[in-house]
């Protein structure tokens, strides 16, 4: 609810107290707190595309890393007065005079931006990744694993997993890119061009009308790709992406970076090719492949050469070295949400302090 500041304000007003959730990625959170810090050290606007690739050095973590090309979309506008721009970090800002942040997130992942944030506000509870720390909790309590569930909004097409069981472990690039993201015809088929000229096998998703272009044109490249694919892909709706991505068969994730997929790919020990869209993606994708190193970076471009230089990449050239990387971090990332572990703790401090704050506004 971090964009709700007006009940930030009826709850203050009450005596009520309130913890906020931020469901994007904390780097990106940081970043849009630190834009107007930006601005008045003159590092915006961006001028010009020649521009693109210089770095921001007023955020304070992220100073090594962070360039023009990385913020959301919605910094890269010219106008620094910009009405969206402006209630963005209005909103952002206000949301750090809660009384708490939860923030979907470990402790291992991004502590140093954690310390950051805790600079002004120092109650946050990082008690991510969620979808891992539910699916502990479930296996605890009553013996089921998350995969029992569905959390999409979209129906998924599970004939995909028996496709997958057919295929050698880790050959298999799986490409989606989220739940709203759209493609141009023309993108569609440079990224198809290149994931057929890398000669790996990949399950690709697209949505029903995610394909822009003119009326019927996007469901007719669609069929027309998954006749020539046969051989080499299987093109899907939707698919069940955590069971997808903990398949065995697949050795990597051609993502949008939406902080949730990013995530599910992070605890499957998943390493990515980034292609960011909108909003925090473009911060996420730039941490994966220069700060977790268990990825590389695509955004702003969409030529086949390209996209078949990074498949083979990831899933041939450098696959070792990625596949460790990305081993490593589930490894760290699914020790914070078993018992002991940084987020698991978290979670049960946030229910307990929850319950003091309940209890100090009945005795007042």
């Amino acid at each position: 609810m971090g964009f709700l500041s007006l009940v930030l304000d009826f709850a203050k007003e009450l005596g009520i107290p309130i913890i906020i959730f931020r469901t994007s990625s904390p780097r990106s959170f940081w970043v849009s707190y630190s834009i107007p810090d930006i601005i008045q050290a003159g590092e915006l606007p961006i001028n010009g595309s020649e521009d693109m690739d210089r770095l921001i050095t007023t955020v304070p973590g992220m100073e090594t890393y962070l360039r023009c090309r990385d913020l959301p979309t919605f910094w890269r506008k010219l106008d620094i007065e910009d009405s969206i721009m402006k209630l963005v970090v209005k909103q952002t800002r206000k949301s750090l005079q809660a009384d708490a942040l939860i923030l979907n997130t470990a402790e291992e992942l991004d502590g140093p931006i954690l310390s950051q944030i805790r600079t002004k506000c120092p109650r946050v509870y990082a008690v991510g990744p969620l979808h891992a720390q539910l699916n502990t909790r479930l296996n605890a309590k009553h013996g089921e694993s998350y995969d029992h569930f569905s959390n999409t909004l979209w129906e998924v097409d599970k004939s995909c997993i028996f496709w997958l069981n057919k295929q050698p472990n880790r050959s298999v690039i799986y490409v989606s890119f989220g739940s709203i993201t759209s493609t141009s015809r023309e993108q569609l088929v440079e990224l198809w061009y290149g994931l057929l000229n890398s000669k790996t096998k990949f399950l690709l998703v697209v949505r029903p009308n995610s394909v822009i272009g003119k009326y019927g044109e996007g469901e007719d490249i669609v069929m027309e790709l998954m006749e020539k694919s046969k051989d080499r892909g299987y093109i899907v709706n939707w698919a069940p992406q955590e069971a997808v991505l903990n398949h065995p068969a697949v050795g990597g994730f051609f993502t949008h970076n939406g902080w949730n997929s990013t995530l599910e790919s992070i605890v499957a020990g998943v390493p990515m090719i980034c292609w960011p869209y909108f909003a925090d993606q473009h911060v996420n994708s730039r941490v994966v492949s220069e700060v977790w190193k268990i990825g590389l970076d695509m955004k702003d471009v969409c030529d086949r050469k390209i996209v078949e230089k990074m498949v083979n990449d990831v899933m041939v050239d450098r696959k070792e070295e990625f596949a460790k990387s990305a081993y490593e971090m589930a490894k760290v990332t699914n020790q914070c949400v078993n018992v002991g572990g940084s987020s698991y703790s978290n979670l049960d401090c946030l229910v307990e302090d929850i319950r003091i704050m309940s209890l100090k506004k009945l005795t007042k």
